[in-house]
């Protein structure tokens, strides 16, 4: 099953729109609601990226997949998996923090967020600065 890029956009959209929207009507004290219920939009549309990166990586695993293809295809899925599993555990602490569930530091709520754009921006520039050499 494959989306279209206005699907994909549309999506985007619509789970950004209603985060905000959730968040402003929280911020602004109209809403008493916990924050892990502000957060339901983000971790929809997280879970529904996860499955479709698993539903892609476990097709790998088909007989008749050649390994040798697509190698470094396989790297920036696992990199894709590890940055939203990154943002998972941000939003997490986050919301902990926010709800006080716990006495953190925020310095280390931000550690999973730090982390992912540090390796974002690695990944940047080795897609950048990289010269395949044959």
């Amino acid at each position: 099953m494959r989306m279209s890029l206005a699907q994909r956009v549309l999506l985007t959209w619509l789970f950004t729109l209603l985060f905000l929207i959730m968040l402003v009507l929280k911020l602004d004290e109209k809403a008493p609601w916990n924050w892990f219920l502000i957060f339901i939009p983000v971790w929809i549309f997280d879970t529904i990226l996860l499955v479709m990166l698993i539903v892609k990586m476990a097709g790998r695993c088909k007989s008749g997949f050649d390994p040798r293809n697509g190698s470094q295809n396989m790297k920036k899925k696992v990199w894709y998996l590890i940055a939203m599993l990154l943002k998972l555990a941000f939003c997490l602490a986050l919301c902990a923090k926010l709800q006080r569930f716990t006495a953190m530091k925020l310095a280390y709520v931000f550690i999973p967020l730090w982390a992912l754009l540090t390796g974002g921006m690695v990944e940047l520039g080795y897609n950048i600065f990289y010269v395949r050499r044959d």
